[in-house]
């Protein structure tokens, strides 16, 4: 398949810039593979569609502030920083900009905080590996750097939200899932972003269960894909953990006939990696490197609750592999008519 086959007109005006002031008051689009159908509804009427003895599975990673503003020394050049993941104690991935301007040796600093970076080398992918230093006692610097990191950082919003993002408190609440506890990823898990303790409770008395697994969100959920031939692009890999109890859970489910509905597309893609041929899901810590296209077999999702996505993007791609991707489009098609908000704040769809 190609990737334009998987694009899609959006009026910029559909894209959500804010949450809403009520996390679970978005709408929801019901999307039936069965009946090659779609309806209109909203997410407090989850419930509704969701049977006795099904399972609920949501990422609880939790979003820590991974975007830094700097300056070059000695020019004084701004610098924008989004931090990737940690390789050992001080150094970091990131993306840099502008990163042609920032080879090896060059050096970053961040306010009057006392915190410097330095760039040690570049990698294939465009990133930088970077090491940073904070004025202070040496045996200290890892506390130190944790310290201005959380102090420095902003919440790290997606580019499509064209405001002042990352400082405010709103930000920092409500780019996070109601469960979100294990700190390690850079963007949200958005389809989590509905949920309230409320509406949970309200799952948890249809006797549906919920459980919680992790995947730390990294740049392989929102890199856009670069080439045309969709079978040819990879997601990079992250870093994900399913729990004895988790895993336990999940697997009696399918035993007794029961739903394991996927809450976003990377919990899917954490199932889908830690799943055997035979339909069970292996506990532990891994790497999901697994890349979901049309054509993929999924053997453990069921049902997936999910946000409206970038044309052209590998979450696109992981939705048409579920949904199918005619349905899929005639369902954003439709999103689009009835003036539905898209992407990370905006609403919802649950295929079933």
């Amino acid at each position: 398949m190609r990737l334009s086959d998987f694009d899609y007109a959006l009026p910029e005006e559909l894209i959500a810039q804010e949450p809403l002031e009520q996390r679970d008051a978005s709408r929801m689009l019901i999307v039936n593979r069965a009946t090659q159908t779609f309806e209109d509804s909203k997410f407090e009427h989850l419930p509704e569609y969701i049977r006795s003895g099904d399972l609920l599975v949501v990422n609880n990673t939790r979003v820590f502030p991974a975007r830094l503003l700097g300056h070059r020394e000695p020019s004084g050049g701004r610098v924008e920083v989004l931090l990737l993941r940690e390789l050992e104690p001080t150094v970091w991935e990131a993306l840099l900009r502008p990163a042609h301007r920032l080879k090896a040796g060059a050096r970053v600093r961040f306010g009057d905080s006392g915190l410097r970076a330095e760039v040690l080398a570049s990698s294939a992918n465009g990133s930088r590996r970077l090491r940073f230093e904070a004025e202070g006692e040496r045996e200290r610097q890892k506390e130190l750097i944790e310290r201005l990191l959380n102090e420095q950082g902003q919440t790290p919003l997606p580019h499509y939200i064209r405001r002042p993002v990352g400082t405010s408190t709103l930000d920092r609440e409500r780019y996070q899932t109601v469960f979100a506890r294990e700190r390690g990823a850079i963007a949200a898990p958005t389809a989590g972003l509905h949920f309230t303790a409320a509406a949970l409770s309200a799952l948890q008395a249809r006797q549906v269960g919920v459980v919680e697994i992790t995947l730390h969100v990294g740049y392989g959920t929102f890199e856009p894909v670069r080439v045309e031939i969709v079978e040819q692009h990879r997601v990079a890999a992250e870093s994900f953990h399913i729990s004895e109890a988790a895993a336990a859970a999940i697997n009696q489910t399918r035993a007794a006939g029961g739903r394991v509905i996927a809450v976003g597309t990377t919990t899917t893609r954490a199932l889908e990696s830690a799943v055997n041929e035979q339909g069970t899901i292996r506990a532990g810590a891994g790497e999901a490197e697994l890349t979901i296209t049309p054509g993929y077999n999924f053997r453990i999702t069921d049902a997936l609750l999910t946000n409206f996505h970038l044309p052209r993007s590998s979450l696109l791609l992981l939705v048409s592999a579920f949904a199918g991707r005619d349905l899929t489009l005639a369902a954003y098609r439709h999103a689009v008519a009835e003036r539905y908000r898209f992407y990370s704040y905006g609403d919802c769809m649950f295929v079933i």
